[in-house]
């Protein structure tokens, strides 16, 4: 097109099946979409304390239609998402913040692996029922996404430093500066307009918002799909 990227932040947390279906989506279309996307690891926990939100699992038929619809939507884009066995345990009393933790040292130091550890994560604790709380757990998805184990055990040790710590702090509390009372949400930096999209399914309205404001051609949703 050889126009200036658009940018995209999506604020995602591994421990949302949500999130890793908007992660996959915007990673397909951005290269169509001429956009610049920006991964920022958030902590779902801190969103639901800052809202006052409740995990869509704490009510019984919510829970029920999130595994019916989380299942169809993994089916039609294709990512491999199958529940936990114990989900309440793995979701809702272990959680995720060494895993956020060190996906913000990624980012930090390694940027250029947080598309691939961030899948890694994903894949361990949402594809494979594994563990994503232990230091054997998340150094064996680092070196899964192709990080050597001496620069994965380094950034494991940065995640109990003060300025990881502060980072993914900051990056939590712009997400519910945005207005964000779950995860994900894809923040849509249009000329001087933000748009906060909440959820895997808003990519059509995304893309509406693009070709509205750009007039970008390449926005068809099932190109991206495949």
């Amino acid at each position: 097109m050889g126009s200036v990227p658009r940018t995209l932040e999506l604020f995602y947390d591994v421990l949302s099946p949500y999130s890793w279906l908007a992660f996959e989506v915007l990673c397909r279309y951005k290269n169509i979409w001429n956009v610049s996307l920006q991964l920022q690891p958030t902590l779902i926990g801190g969103i639901m304390r800052d809202s006052g939100n409740q995990p869509p699992a704490m009510l019984p038929r919510k829970a029920v239609y999130m595994r019916s619809d989380v299942r169809l939507l993994s089916q039609h884009l294709q990512v491999p998402i199958h529940f936990p066995k114990d989900f309440f345990s793995v979701i809702l009393k272990k959680g995720s913040l060494t895993a956020m933790r060190f996906l913000t040292a990624v980012k930090m130091e390694h940027p250029e692996m947080l598309e691939k550890v961030s899948r890694e994560l994903w894949m361990r604790v949402w594809s494979r029922d594994e563990d994503i709380t232990e230091p054997p757990s998340i150094l064996a998805a680092a070196e899964k996404a192709g990080m050597s184990i001496e620069q994965a055990q380094e950034l494991l040790k940065r995640v109990s430093t003060p300025q990881v710590k502060n980072q993914l702090k900051e990056t939590t509390e712009a997400a519910c500066k945005y207005g964000a009372f779950g995860l994900p949400i894809t923040v849509a930096h249009l000329h001087d307009e933000t748009h906060m999209l909440f959820g895997s399914d808003r990519m059509e309205l995304l893309a509406y918002l693009l070709v509205v404001m750009y007039g970008c051609e390449s926005w068809t949703i099932k190109k991206a799909e495949r």
